[in-house]
């Protein structure tokens, strides 16, 4: 079996979280970083990993695999805190995802023991306020959450079918959850605007990419087994878009003049 090339990601110190995000439209951290910036201890992040082990396949891959597991849920974050919202479709247009855009994504939810979990509220919303950190005066996030594993059980696993591209949000977090049995998933994270990019494999269980999806198109590579048995990835992922959800009108208290009262008669 050949070798495949894995570059070590970019880590930054958790303090460098804000300026990097700004400079660079992408930061890397550790998994010890991460458990700082949600406030909780590692293990409590750790206890999630469990939740994967029941993740239903996604029926909507057009190029016919099977290669592909995942849960949906979505929530508000305001005012510091957590809000689940009933569930609901996951939409991306065209522009953004030229594979599977158009198409009304209703996955199973995510299981309420895991939006339960201690670690789970503290991680949404330490990355939200990293969110508002580079967004001063975003009243609400709207944040959709994506349990992924990509399966190789099959032969080759696809973790971006659609290949390089943005989601049509504010940011992206991208959390290694698990890696087992398998080699290539590597990671590639790509200037909207310019030729900059950077390759690396993320490998650290809870070590995160957050992206500014304005500003970076990202990807990450097929997934190949190591053992006949076939292995598997597992990511978390987390969208933060300050105007509603992609596909939804925005909120009332969104819309331009909608704190305005109108005069009578008009």
């Amino acid at each position: 079996m050949s070798a495949v090339a894995s570059f070590p990601p970019p880590l930054i110190p958790l303090p460098a979280l804000d300026q990097a995000l700004h400079a660079r439209g992408y930061a890397v951290l550790g998994a010890a970083d991460v458990a700082t910036l949600a406030g909780v201890p590692l293990a409590a992040l750790q206890a999630l990993a469990p939740g994967w082990d029941d993740l239903p396949a996604d029926e909507y891959l057009k190029d016919g695999g099977r290669y592909r597991r995942r849960r949906h849920g979505s929530f508000v974050v305001e005012a510091g805190r957590l809000h689940p919202v009933p569930h609901r479709r996951h939409w991306q247009p065209l522009d953004y995802n030229a594979l599977h855009g158009g198409m009304d994504r209703w996955f199973a939810p995510l299981e309420p023991a895991t939006v339960a979990a201690p670690g789970f509220a503290p991680l949404v919303l330490g990355l939200a306020a990293a969110c508002s950190r580079q967004r001063p005066g975003v009243p609400r996030w709207h944040v959709e959450v994506h349990q992924f594993r990509i399966d190789t059980s099959g032969g080759i696993g696809r973790p971006t079918p659609e290949g390089a591209h943005r989601d049509g949000v504010d940011f992206v977090a991208v959390l290694l959850v698990a890696r087992h049995a398998i080699r290539g998933g590597e990671t590639r994270v790509f200037a909207a605007d310019g030729p900059d990019g950077q390759r690396f494999t993320l490998a650290e269980p809870w070590s995160l990419l957050l992206l500014d999806d304005a500003r970076v198109i990202h990807e990450s590579t097929p997934i190949q087994p190591e053992a006949a048995s076939g292995g598997h990835r597992d990511t978390l992922v987390l969208t933060f878009r300050a105007t509603g959800f992609l596909g939804d009108p925005p909120p009332e208290a969104d819309r331009p003049g909608a704190d305005m009262a109108a005069a009578p008669g008009q």
